[in-house]
């Protein structure tokens, strides 16, 4: 489609906004939302005419793009035909939704229970593992995040959990491996493996295996930055699950359904955990839906026992018909092996090239359609661009990163001193290098802060 400018238009939406929406994670009076005028495939428009490539994917969910004919379709074919039903009934959609997903599931995690999004599965997949063991704690990583309600944001390892932690969430902390900023010393991933295991097996140990329910980890981190664990450390996790008789819990919200070239980030690792939460890319984000895949042992907790949590709009069949719209378009159009293979053949040598070119570029890290660059201020100390958490003037270099990229026609994904390469998992080779080269000359900002 060819975006139509219409400035006035633009200007009523944007009047509207800020006089009635209460964005999340902002200070109200300080941001200025680009006022959106439509969206297709891996770009979107505003009211000016100006296009995006959006190499942030919405928030890291529309895998295959925005305005798929196909799941546009299926949404409106199941509003015709049963717009909205409550959860305890067998619907359809609903149903399909649960196969196509839990075909697709490592390991025996063949029940699905679904939610509104990723934070609510984190929610439920927590309260399961509780209440299957008996045991109150949960144990997550630093350098994560789990999502925005209560229990979610203070099992997230990062500081968007410092305002709502009052330190009775019954929540421990720990140190993930990241050979590029070790907590460990290490010198090789070998070693950032073996001793984050052991840090791990400590804080189990120091804080009472008989009281820790459940390890929630990202398989591979997401807004906390890309970084995809060392060989072994996820099965490590699952033999310390298994030793010490707690549930494991992988959150592939941000990961799942072909963000990192395979179905899901945990086979890429050959390992099963006893719960796993999805969301996102379940159905490209076109209705809100998310969800806890549940492994037998769990499932049969609750076979004579009642669950005690649901949702009303539990398996909406608005969402679920998009989903199995959006599972058949991936599998039909192969675009699960796409972001495998463009993930290794053009985004892996062109970042790496970048680093090569741009100072700026401390690291380059991810897997399939799943990167980020770490950017510093100094390559030799590993100083980081901005410090931890930086805000305002401090915060300086980003921001003008981020301008320079939106000059050229990209939209990035931005995150502390970290830029994400997440396009949609079904874009091109051509989009692909359109968007690296406008990245590459935005890094030259970047580079204009370095020593």
């Amino acid at each position: 489609m060819t975006p139509q400018p219409n400035p006035q238009a633009g200007a009523a939406v944007k009047a509207a906004d800020r006089a009635h929406v209460f964005h999340s994670w902002s200070a109200q009076e300080l941001i200025d939302p680009l006022a959106v005028a439509g969206a297709e495939g891996s770009y979107f428009w505003d009211y000016d005419g100006k296009r995006y490539l959006d190499f942030t994917s919405g928030l890291v969910y529309t895998n295959i793009g925005y305005q798929h004919p196909k799941v546009v379709a299926a949404i409106q074919e199941q509003a015709a035909h049963l717009t909205t039903f409550a959860p305890a009934f067998a619907i359809e959609a609903r149903s399909e939704a649960a196969r196509l997903i839990a075909e697709r599931t490592p390991g025996d995690l063949d029940k699905i229970f679904f939610t509104n999004g990723g934070a609510d599965a984190v929610e439920h997949a927590v309260r399961m593992a509780r209440l299957h063991t008996g045991r109150p704690k949960v144990l997550s990583a630093y350098r994560s995040y789990h999502g925005g309600t209560q229990q979610a944001v203070n099992i997230t390892g990062d500081p968007r959990r410092w305002p709502s932690d009052g330190a009775n969430a019954g929540v421990v902390h720990f140190w993930a491996p990241f050979l590029y900023r070790s907590r460990f010393y290490a010198e090789t991933e070998e070693q950032e493996c073996a001793r984050a295991l052991e840090h791990l097996e400590t804080t189990i140990a120091f804080e009472g295996p008989g009281t820790v329910a459940a390890i929630v980890l990202e398989t591979v981190p997401g807004t906390a930055g890309i970084m995809v664990p060392p060989p072994g450390y996820l099965a490590g996790v699952r033999e310390l699950c298994d030793k010490y008789g707690i549930v494991f819990i992988l959150d592939e919200v941000m990961a799942g359904f072909g963000r990192t070239g395979e179905w899901f980030a945990a086979d890429l690792f050959d390992v099963v955990p006893d719960l796993m939460t999805f969301a996102k890319g379940v159905n490209s984000g076109y209705v809100p839906l998310g969800g806890v895949a549940i492994s037998g042992k769990i499932a049969e907790t609750f076979g004579k026992r009642a669950y005690p949590g649901g949702l009303t709009y539990s398996g909406h069949p608005l969402a679920c018909a998009a989903a199995v719209a959006t599972l058949n378009v991936m599998a039909e159009e192969g675009v699960v092996t796409n972001a495998k293979n463009l993930g290794a053949t053009v985004v892996e040598p062109a970042l790496r090239a970048l680093a090569e070119r741009h100072p700026s570029v401390g690291e380059v890290r991810g897997v399939g359609m799943f990167w980020a660059l770490e950017l510093v201020k100094d390559r030799e100390t590993r100083e980081p661009l901005v410090p931890y958490n930086a805000a305002g003037e401090a915060n300086a270099p980003m921001a003008a990163f981020g301008a320079a990229a939106k000059k050229h026609g990209l939209w990035p994904f931005i995150n502390m001193n970290r830029t994400h390469v997440v396009p949609p998992c079904n874009v091109t080779e051509a989009e692909l290098k359109e968007g690296l080269a406008a990245l590459d000359a935005a890094l030259s900002v970047a580079d204009e802060y370095t020593v």
